[in-house]
């Protein structure tokens, strides 16, 4: 046979389909939940939400002071940073290692965000990233905003601990900070109601309480669906910049599941990144070491080029 026909048989014969990779199956600890956890959750929800109502109510009736205000301000900025900081890039990404009384106060004060203990919080999260805008993502948008931006906590599911962070259960100050979780979930109420009285309590507790849950939830919602994507992803993921204000960097989600162990999300000097300036500060202050960065020029590579490195 001729070199030619030979050839020729080559390209009539169709390129094989690409192997198809299966879907990791989510290893949970609970599949689903039964009445009373969403009973809890409903309450979880509705009652910051009736605060926020009594919040607008008074600032229409002028019912409102500095010391209300600089409550809502006080509690919200280190409670916030303890979520991600704390929860997020410290111990579910291991971006940094922090200094035990750092890592204490960080997952204490994320504990007071009412967003869950922070061991069972990681292990939602690995499985988040596991299996992003995919079936078996706890909260992708795939399924509808609102199942993503809050829906999806009726379910009741949890990851399992013991497959998706093994490690963290060995370390002493974050298995304190996980068995006493209820604990720092009343200093959170109990501070600004000790500070304010029952204003302090609506505006430094359960108001602070609506922002914090809202802005969350709105990484996994709004970042999955609006905004820009710089980088290439297998998944939804966006930068999304009124968030990234209010999450305090967070809302860079396209540049976080790019690298999600980064411990700078906004990668670009104009992004407001105000918890990779708190892990940069902790780390001149030899609180916080083996900070996770990424060198300028991978990034422009990876924006440029236009596939997964």
């Amino acid at each position: 046979m001729s070199v030619a026909r030979v050839t020729a048989a080559s390209a009539a014969t169709p390129p094989a389909p690409p192997v198809a990779t299966p879907t990791p199956t989510p290893q949970l600890a609970r599949a689903g939940a039964g009445g009373l956890f969403k009973v809890v959750v409903t309450l979880l929800v509705a009652v910051p939400f009736l605060a926020l109502m009594l919040a607008i109510w008074q600032l229409w009736d002028r019912g409102v002071g500095w010391t209300d205000l600089a409550l809502l301000v006080g509690t919200y900025i280190p409670i916030s940073l303890g979520v991600t900081v704390g929860y997020h890039r410290m111990l579910t990404h291991k971006s940094f290692v922090a200094h035990p009384v750092l890592r204490f106060v960080l997952l204490a004060l994320g504990s007071m965000a009412i967003e869950g203990n922070c061991i069972g919080w990681a292990a939602d999260h690995t499985l988040h990233h596991q299996l992003s805008d995919k079936k078996g993502d706890p909260h992708s948008p795939v399924e509808g905003f609102w199942h993503a931006h809050l829906g999806w906590l009726f379910i009741g599911q949890q990851a399992d601990p013991d497959f998706y962070c093994p490690s963290l259960q060995h370390d002493r100050v974050i298995a304190f900070i996980d068995r006493t979780f209820f604990l720092w979930v009343v200093l959170g109420l109990l501070v600004p109601f000790l500070i304010g009285g029952w204003q302090g309590l609506i505006w430094g507790g359960l108001l602070r309480v609506f922002f914090v849950h809202h802005v969350t939830w709105s990484v996994n919602s709004v970042c999955h669906l609006w905004g820009s994507r710089p980088y290439p992803t297998a998944d939804r993921s966006h930068n999304n910049w009124m968030v990234g204000i209010l999450a305090m960097g967070e809302g860079y989600h396209n540049s976080h599941h790019r690298w999600p162990r980064a411990a700078i999300h906004g990668m670009d000097r104009w992004q407001f990144d105000a918890s990779a300036w708190f892990i940069q500060v902790a780390e001149k202050l030899h609180l916080a070491s083996n900070v996770h960065r990424i060198p300028l020029a991978t990034r422009r590579r990876s924006a440029t080029a236009g596939f997964l490195e």
